[in-house]
């Protein structure tokens, strides 16, 4: 499997992202191995918390949160999914699947031996993170689920996702910051919108990010949608703490709150909120009020 591999240097001075990184290494499933970033952060004996990141985002998406977290007292894991932020990215778009992802990010919890893990995932890190919750539930203490859904295919996909799939395809230069800028209700400043940019230097390490869109589940016949169902029965006995805290402003992913509060028993009982003044990408909008959400969770149900 041929990969790119972003210089350091395009990640030099980047806004309040002064994080150690840290590096492992996953099979790519053709007898090589790709490097996955991430940022391990706060008291190493503390439970961890496991942040999952979404499209086309990376571990600077939490910048804001990990602070706060860290000062309550966690151990705080955020990985850059393979093909962005500064993992490793296979250039070639039929190298990126809906099942390599989960795959990936199993070894990488196995590797790093992450047990009662509370995980917060938004986006795509909610497509992964339910199914390594789903699949290794004995791994998982809490989840918090953050403007994202599991989607089976069988439910109708809304009109704001296929707007952002046909773009995500059509445009000629993918501008991952603006893309970005354009899922929040705040106005990033050009600093960070260049952050999100950094792991991009040129359009051919955007494979990942192209066809990301592209394995969502929206039809009920393509491969992942089994497992997804299959995990959804799991989930539909998940009697563990599970929260939901969704934004305001997020057409996207509106609505998959109230639905996994119906279906996941963990849910009852619990404080779920709406951060108000908050886009797709909230930890963006109101990072911090997402990390107090967290902490307060945690704190609820030890």
């Amino acid at each position: 499997m041929e990969f790119l591999r972003t210089d350091d240097k395009y990640f030099v001075n980047l806004p309040d992202y002064q994080f150690t990184p840290n590096y492992l290494f996953v099979d790519d499933s053709e007898g090589g191995q790709l490097r996955m970033h991430y940022l391990d952060e706060g008291n190493k004996d503390a439970e961890p918390l496991l942040l999952l990141h979404g499209e086309p985002s990376w571990s600077f998406l939490y910048r804001k949160m990990i602070p706060i977290l860290v000062a309550a007292g966690h151990r705080v894991i955020v990985p850059d999914l393979v093909g962005f932020g500064r993992s490793d990215k296979p250039s070639k778009r039929s190298d990126y699947t809906y099942q390599r992802h989960v795959d990936w990010m199993k070894s990488f919890v196995a590797q790093l031996a992450l047990n009662n893990v509370t995980l917060v995932c938004q986006d795509w890190g909610g497509l992964i993170g339910l199914r390594l919750a789903a699949e290794d539930a004995s791994r998982y203490s809490r989840i918090v689920a953050a403007n994202t859904m599991l989607p089976t295919g069988d439910e109708e996909t809304n009109a704001a996702f296929m707007q952002w799939f046909n773009y995500s395809q059509e445009v000629e230069d993918f501008p991952t910051g603006h893309m970005i800028n354009g899922a929040t209700v705040s106005d990033l400043s050009d600093d960070v919108i260049a952050a999100y940019d950094a792991p991009f230097p040129d359009e051919s390490y955007k494979a990942g990010a192209r066809e990301f869109p592209l394995l969502v589940p929206i039809t009920p016949d393509v491969p992942a949608t089994h497992k997804n169902r299959e995990a959804w029965k799991m989930l539909s006995q998940w009697n563990k703490p599970f929260l939901t805290a969704f934004s305001d402003s997020d057409p996207i992913t509106a609505g998959g709150d109230k639905m996994m509060q119906q279906i996941i028993p963990g849910a009852k009982g619990q404080k779920h909120t709406v951060i108000a003044k908050a886009g797709h990408y909230l930890q963006e909008d109101q990072g911090e009020v997402l990390a107090e959400v967290i902490v307060n969770f945690i704190a609820d149900n030890r």
